[in-house]
């Protein structure tokens, strides 16, 4: 008789774990798509550079790493780049672009980027001679 009770213990509990991981998978899963409705989507467009780049548009779902480096997103192979040159970086709603240490530096519309610098719809970054447009 004790095992019986105890099996039904033991599934009554399983079930109700079952429940619980359910419940929580989709609240989970219901903030991650109220999220992704909400928020906007960044893009990089590289506009002006080498031909092989012209016309690139990469979308900024995480962070964008810009640089020499084959490891790098976008890949700029010059010998004023750095290796890892700058990097986008999504904060919520807002892009943001900060110069990883570069020896020529980034420029945000002409103006040196000094830290994280927030960017806005429409502007340009500046890579030597790369320009890159941000945009919604």
């Amino acid at each position: 008789m004790i095992d019986i009770t105890l099996l039904a213990g033991r599934l009554l509990l399983i079930a109700l774990l079952f429940l619980f991981l359910f419940a929580v998978m989709k609240t989970g899963i219901g903030l991650v798509k109220g999220q992704n409705r909400k928020s906007q989507k960044w893009t990089i467009a590289v506009e002006k550079g080498p031909r092989e780049l012209r016309g690139v548009k990469i979308a900024v779902n995480g962070p964008v790493i810009v640089g020499r480096s084959p490891g790098a997103d976008i890949v700029i192979a010059a010998g004023y780049v750095s290796g890892r040159h700058a990097r986008f970086t999504r904060m919520g709603d807002a892009l943001l672009v900060e110069d990883l240490g570069s020896t020529n530096g980034t420029l945000v519309n002409g103006n040196a980027a000094v830290g994280l610098v927030r960017l806005e719809s429409g502007d340009i970054v500046s890579i030597g001679d790369v320009t890159l447009r941000v945009s919604r």
